[in-house]
């Protein structure tokens, strides 16, 4: 099984880590560099998120990691992120 990133995901990434990286661009690096390694962990855990009640199927989960929230969905051959926020963010659809 292997991660995929979805257009929007991978925006979500790259914003994080812009608005990171004005304040502290080693953070940026940092963060988002544990981000995605914490992702990784999914191929061997795809189950370790939380089902999200207001979706009708299961393989739609939420993973938590520190402040940051990653949407994904499991699918029988891999892992797609659909989007990556700040849980200060109101960026749930």
């Amino acid at each position: 099984m292997n991660v995929v990133y979805s257009a929007e995901a991978v925006d979500d990434l790259v914003r994080l880590r812009e608005f990171i990286a004005v304040h502290n661009p080693q953070a940026a690096h940092r963060i988002s560099n544990e981000l995605v390694s914490r992702i990784e962990q999914l191929c061997a855990f795809p189950e370790m998120g939380k089902q999200i009640p207001q979706f009708p199927t299961p393989s739609i989960r939420d993973f938590i990691f520190g402040n940051y929230i990653v949407r994904y969905a499991i699918h029988s051959d891999a892992i797609t992120i659909l989007k990556i926020w700040h849980h200060y963010e109101n960026r749930i659809k």
